[in-house]
């Protein structure tokens, strides 16, 4: 069974026991099991954007020659991104050359995209050389589910480059530096099945390969990157639903170091510079405590046509909320409004006119007429007009789903005749429900497709301060008042734990001291203890003398 609609990506026919599209829950790849023994059949184009470096290149296209996954199945596309003289392709080669004139790797691969005709695609360096089974590897996986994006093991070899490519890549090669950062990530994180925050960021355009309709979806490389199209690519296939796995068995060998190696810290303050305003899962880049970001972290949906009160007292809240990374979208019929100029208070429209009038020069409310969510956002916050959340509610939503890994958060506002006809708030994690509409069965509620991929959780309204009753908003200006109270109590209590660690150190001095006077107290009674002895011990042979003297005196005495 298949499905090459536009968009989708393409379903292979190894399907779930019960004919749906296998299912990974968040990143735990290992249900899938691929098979040892499978039949080929989608097809994989390996993209090489390459500049200079030809003795390089001619070794690459030697190994991707002795790949095991089948040549008819592979199409080899090498795009020149301006090298001059330009490269050449060796004899022999099945590769086909294209031109791209325009600098920068992420224009060179989205020349190579463009011309790929794949149902997967295998971004490779022009200086990294696949071990013969490395396609094949990959390729296991890609038969078994239409959303994965697996990522080979990379070792950095020093080794002088040979003529022509050896038969033994590992006696040639080695010894070689692994992928450091890459295996740190891998074992923090049990392979990426954890509960890992960003498995995207194992999208490394080395020797990566991605499902065809993901990145039809997702877009191609971002090309206004100096760096990090790799990991902002990858960032954009996560939210399309992608699962990121690490292939121990597909093996390369990059021929030299890379610039990231070579110049870490120029890099990253580089790539992070410009990453921190398309990927909202960065939210450490994201330091600053109020200001606008490209991509929101959370964007809130509401009905705008639900009445100016209503509506303002939720925009109202959220935008006050201690969540400053948001946007909001207020959905209406803003493109009909034509204002009454001779009678406005007698406009039917008038709580439509005035909601527009009131928000329209807000930078963080977008007035549409239909509902316009940016697919990076990673969470959708879909509140009740008329409802109003706490200063701190939209934040701890935040925090479970996180904690949790959950796909939908419910939040039960109003049960006039139970569950079924609650009123309710949404939370929804927009990569989960991506996922879910790639796997979800004929018929089936995506919601119910959710919790297969991620898990839903329903939280009482009124335990997460949800009210009806408009708030006076208070926002970060009272959050920054507690955080300031909270750091100088904090700052008190360290200063009183300080005079206490120095107390304690004071009183151990001072039972030192008394230990010491101690045994010397106990020495001095010893020795005059001894003395008294020996005193006592003269005093009573001296009595004992005498007494013998006076008796002897007193005899003669009396004799005489």
């Amino acid at each position: 069974m298949s499905d090459n609609r536009p968009g989708l990506p393409h379903l292979p026919d190894d399907l779930a026991p019960d004919g749906g599209v296998r299912r990974v829950r968040g990143n735990d790849y290992r249900v899938l099991q691929p098979p040892e023994q499978f039949t080929p059949e989608l097809r994989v184009s390996v993209v090489i954007p390459a500049y200079g470096a030809q003795d390089k290149l001619d070794l690459v296209l030697q190994g991707l020659a002795r790949q095991t996954y089948p040549a008819a199945l592979t199409e080899i596309i090498v795009v020149d991104n301006g090298t001059s003289p330009p490269l050449r392709l060796p004899g022999g080669t099945a590769a086909r050359l294209v031109v791209c004139d325009k600098p920068g790797r992420a224009c060179a691969r989205n020349t190579g995209l463009a011309e790929a005709t794949g149902d997967v695609i295998f971004w490779l360096d022009s200086d990294v050389v696949l071990t013969p089974g490395a396609i094949e590897a990959h390729m296991r996986w890609h038969h078994t589910a239409p959303y994965l994006s697996v990522t080979s093991y990379i070792r950095f070899t020093e080794a002088p480059l040979p003529g022509e490519l050896p038969g033994d890549l590992e006696a040639a090669f080695e010894p070689a530096a692994p992928h450091a950062w890459l295996v740190d990530l891998v074992e923090r994180t049990d392979g990426l099945t954890s509960n890992s925050p960003r498995p995207f960021s194992l999208h490394v355009g080395g020797a990566t390969s991605v499902n065809a309709g993901l990145v039809q979806v997702a877009g191609p490389m971002d090309d206004d990157l100096i760096v990090g199209q790799d990991t902002e690519m990858g960032f954009r296939l996560y939210q399309a639903g992608a699962v990121f796995i690490p292939e121990p068995r597909a093996r390369a060998y990059h021929l030299g170091p890379t610039m990231r190696m070579r110049q870490q810290k120029s890099i990253d303050r580089v790539s992070h510079a410009f990453v921190a305003d398309r990927i909202p899962a960065y939210q450490w880049l994201r330091t600053h405590p109020t200001r606008g970001w490209q991509v929101p972290y959370v964007t809130a949906v509401i009905d705008g046509t639900a009445g100016y009160e209503a509506v303002r007292a939720g925009v109202d809240a959220l935008l006050a909320s201690t969540v400053a990374d948001l946007t909001v979208v207020v959905v209406g019929p803003w493109d009909t409004l034509d204002p009454d100029r001779r009678a406005p208070l007698k406009d039917p429209d008038l709580d439509l006119v005035l909601v527009h009038g009131h928000y329209e020069h807000e930078s963080r409310v977008r007035l549409a007429t239909e509902e316009e969510v940016d697919p990076r956002v990673p969470f959708v916050f879909r509140l009740p007009a008329g409802w109003t959340p706490g200063e701190d509610s939209l934040a701890v939503l935040l925090d479970l789903a996180r904690t949790e890994g959950l796909g939908l958060i419910e939040v039960a506002l109003d049960e006039p005749a139970g569950p079924a006809d609650a009123e309710v708030a949404r939370l929804e994690r927009v990569s989960s429900f991506a996922r879910a509409r790639l796997v979800a069965r004929p018929g089936e509620p995506l919601d119910d497709a959710v919790a297969a991929v991620a898990g839903v959780q329903r939280v009482d309204g009124d335990q997460h301060a949800f009210t009806r009753e408009p708030a006076q908003p208070v926002g970060r200006r009272s959050a920054y008042k507690a955080r300031i109270a909270a750091k100088a109590e904090a700052a008190r209590l360290a200063k009183e734990s300080e005079r206490l660690r120095a107390q304690v150190t004071k009183w151990r001095d001072e039972a030192a001291r008394w230990r010491k006077s101690t045994v010397e107290l106990r020495r001095e009674v010893g020795t005059l203890r001894r003395e008294l002895y020996t005193a006592q011990k003269t005093q009573r042979a001296t009595r004992t003398t005498l007494a013998g003297s006076v008796r002897r005196a007193i005899g003669k005495r009396l004799r005489g």
